[in-house]
């Protein structure tokens, strides 16, 4: 053991990095006795190193060094020894130190139990939610899984949704796209019933957001919520929201309705495309705007591979030939690309 503790405050970084990196691997070694004795205060030291390659190689192994204690000391340790070093790292000024332990402390959960998840792990799930590195951001929003497992789903909307909406509806464009990317994985992670609850309208909100990036990340993030709840949910649930859209009226979000069926069509197949997405886009075929116009052409010849092939010839093409002679010349352009281009279909 002496040989141990000169290791972890040798001068040597990287010696200390390796005793960081291998950590879990002596603790097994050792066993419990010498591991409360000895490794307990070697941890804090690394977890409070000089070096942040040091101090994330130690926070990397923060899951694993608490699961291994002896479960008769388990929780006192944590609870006065690693913790402390924790909420400090939380607030690290290096982001990898910061990622590493995102990583790995919603892991702390199961082994600290509900009380002590709620009373002291959640601040600083909290704090990590709203940190400005997204990969800390994305390493919380990743585990949320196995903090529900031992709160419960209510408490974690109660406590965590809030922080959630705040980034969805920060005034910083950059801060609500990187929430909207992070949609499908909280879906998946907490489920549809909750999702339509708390989360389906703030997806539906983002589609009319000031600015074009925010509605473009929109619209990519229903293709992927239909791929993680199916058709059927979309058809209730997306597309009425969607095709209420039309009715607008601001044109920028009447093209965003044309934009969601683009990636909807793929998504939803021929039966919904054919029965409930083309009627809508038909009727747009005669919007005041020429813009709005444009991108009828353009949806038609998007979704046609989608379309039932019986309906192209008595309603989809008398509305591009139509387009084909309108006043602006864009409009037109359009319309010719799309006749081409589905005629090219067979």
């Amino acid at each position: 053991m002496p040989t141990l503790r000169q290791c972890t405050g040798d001068t040597s970084w990287r010696v200390r990095y390796m005793v960081a990196d291998k950590f879990t691997e002596l603790q097994k070694a050792v066993g419990p006795e010498i591991t409360r004795t000895d490794l307990v205060p070697a941890f804090q030291s690394l977890l409070k190193d000089t070096e942040a390659e040091v101090r994330a190689a130690a926070a990397n192994k923060v899951k694993d060094f608490c699961q291994n204690l002896d479960k008769t000391h388990q929780e006192n340790i944590i609870m006065t020894n690693i913790l402390p070093c924790v909420k400090e790292l939380v607030a690290d000024p290096n982001q990898h130190v910061k990622s590493a332990l995102a990583s790995v402390i919603m892991g702390l959960s199961p082994i600290l139990g509900r009380h002590n998840t709620i009373e002291h792990l959640l601040p600083l799930f909290l704090t990590q939610l709203k940190d400005e590195c997204p990969e800390v951001r994305l390493n919380i929003i990743s585990n949320l899984d196995c903090v529900n497992e031992v709160i419960g789903i209510q408490q974690l909307s109660q406590s965590l949704l809030p922080a959630i909406v705040e980034l969805a509806e920060d005034s910083k464009w950059r801060v609500r796209a990187a929430i909207i990317e992070y949609m499908p994985l909280l879906a998946g992670q907490l489920g549809r019933e909750f999702f339509d609850e708390k989360l389906n309208a703030l997806c539906m909100t983002w589609l009319m957001d000031h600015v074009f990036a925010i509605r473009e990340a929109a619209t990519l993030n229903l293709r992927k919520l239909v791929d993680q709840f199916g058709a059927e949910w979309a058809e209730s649930t997306i597309i009425p929201k969607v095709l209420a859209m039309t009715r607008d009226q601001n044109y920028l979000y009447r093209m965003t309705c044309l934009f969601c069926i683009n990636v909807l069509a793929e998504a939803c197949g021929s039966d919904i495309t054919t029965r409930v997405l083309l009627p809508t886009v038909l009727s747009m075929a005669n919007d005041k705007i020429a813009n709005v116009r444009f991108n009828v052409a353009k949806t038609l010849q998007k979704i046609a591979p989608q379309l039932d092939q019986a309906v192209i010839q008595p309603q989809v093409k008398p509305v591009l030939d139509r387009l084909n002679v309108d006043d602006d010349v864009d409009v037109k352009y359009s319309a010719s690309e799309a006749i081409s281009g589905i005629a090219a279909l067979g």
